[in-house]
C-alpha cells in the first residue's frame, strides 16, 4: 500500500552529471581543422662534399741520441744488436718493433727480461740501451744482472 509520500529528488542532483560533462571533454582533443601544422623544416640546397685529402707527411723528427743505462752485470747485454741477443738468451717472446725502436722480451721460469734498442745514431742499427726485468710470477722489480746472468745460454 502506498501511502501518500511522494519521492522528490533534490534538484542540485539533475544538474550533477551536466556539470561533469566540461569538464570530461576538457581531456578529450578534438582536432580542428583550423589547427596549424607545424612548417616542414626549410630545404637546404645539395652541396657536394669534396673529396679527402691525404694528410701531409710528418716532418722527420729530430734525432735524440738515447742514455745508455750503464751497471755491473750487464755489460754484456748493453750496446749489443738484437743478433747478439738472441744468441745469448734464445728467440725472444716478443719482439716489438715502432719505427727505429725495438723492443725484445725474453722469458724464463724465474723472470720477464725486456731489452730495448735504440739506434746510437741516424740510420744506425739499434742497439741495447735499457734492461728491464721483473719476476714472472709476481711481475715485482728484481736486479736486472742477476736475471741477466739466469737467462743467458752463452758466457759473456
Amino acid at each position: 500500500m502506498m501511502t501518500g509520500i511522494v519521492h522528490r529528488k533534490a534538484p542540485g542532483l539533475r544538474l550533477g552529471p551536466a556539470l561533469l560533462l566540461p569538464l570530461l571533454a576538457a581531456c578529450v582533443a578534438v582536432p580542428s581543422a583550423e589547427s596549424p601544422r607545424p612548417a616542414p623544416p626549410p630545404s637546404r640546397p645539395a652541396t657536394r662534399v669534396p673529396p679527402a685529402r691525404p694528410a701531409p707527411p710528418r716532418p722527420n723528427p729530430v734525432f735524440q741520441t738515447p742514455k745508455i743505462m750503464r751497471a755491473p752485470g750487464l755489460e754484456g747485454v748493453i750496446e749489443q744488436n738484437a743478433a747478439a741477443l738472441v744468441r745469448r738468451f734464445g728467440q725472444p717472446r716478443l719482439d716489438v718493433r715502432e719505427g727505429d725502436v725495438r723492443k725484445l722480451q725474453f722469458t724464463g721460469a724465474p723472470c720477464v727480461l725486456d731489452v730495448f734498442l735504440y739506434p746510437l745514431r741516424p740510420g744506425a742499427e739499434p742497439v741495447a740501451t735499457y734492461v728491464d726485468a721483473r719476476r714472472a710470477s709476481d711481475g715485482l722489480d728484481v736486479d736486472r744482472a742477476t736475471y741477466v746472468a739466469a737467462l743467458s745460454r752463452v758466457t759473456p
